[in-house]
């Protein structure tokens, strides 16, 4: 299902309306071709958060297109990576997966709503698709 010699992720969140497409949009922004950025949900929302959208194409991504999908097992298990954002993203086991968590900033614990807490998830999140890009792209040169 991906190219074995480009490596793959699969970023995880509940309802893959918000950070996981955010995380997703990112890598391929930054990635182009040298990653495959893919992303799914535990529990599929109806629609792509619409703040997070105006984040995204405020950096020059547009995920408006974008539709929440439920996690392909398959996929899963192909990937180089599967990283779950924020606490509530849950997976059963996946044998022979590596998986890690993104405990991701979550500014409305800090009383930040709207526009402004999208972008600083969005600059969180986009600090770890940076750092990932590096550790993915530098474990194949």
């Amino acid at each position: 299902m991906t190219d074995p010699s480009t490596p793959s992720v699969l970023f995880v969140c509940v309802k893959n309306g918000g950070k996981s497409q955010m995380a997703a949009g990112l890598m391929r922004q930054l990635a182009g071709d040298t990653v495959n950025g893919h992303s799914a949900s535990t529990r599929p929302g109806g629609a792509i958060n619409d703040l997070s959208a105006q984040a995204l194409l405020e950096v020059g991504f547009d995920i408006t297109g974008e539709q929440p999908k439920l996690i392909d097992l398959e996929l899963a298990r192909d990937v180089d990576l599967v990283v779950t954002l924020g606490r509530e993203a849950q997976l059963d086991a996946l044998p022979g997966t590596r998986v890690e968590n993104w405990d991701t900033d979550e500014p409305s614990e800090r009383g930040i709503d709207g526009l402004e807490r999208m972008r600083l998830v969005r600059d969180d999140i986009t600090a770890r698709v940076q750092r990932l890009h590096t550790t993915l792209t530098d474990a194949t040169a």
